[in-house]
């Protein structure tokens, strides 16, 4: 259980770096990525692109 909050952990971290890059493709605008400014802070909460690309990266390693 602790090993896969870690990695979900660690996708979100990832993801919220490249996310400039991959909004030009699209990912980060789909729906269940909740996006609200609290306090002047913009809060980026990416659910639906995270399971799409943790698809992704799935089935690239199955195929490989």
């Amino acid at each position: 259980m602790l090993r896969w909050f870690i990695v979900i952990f660690l996708a979100v971290i990832v993801f919220s770096a490249a996310l400039p890059w991959l909004e030009k493709l699209g990912i980060g605008r789909l729906p269940g990525d909740f996006r609200f400014r609290i306090f002047g802070r913009t809060v980026f909460l990416p659910f639906a692109s995270t399971v799409l690309l943790s698809l992704l990266v799935f089935l690239l390693v199955r195929l490989f």
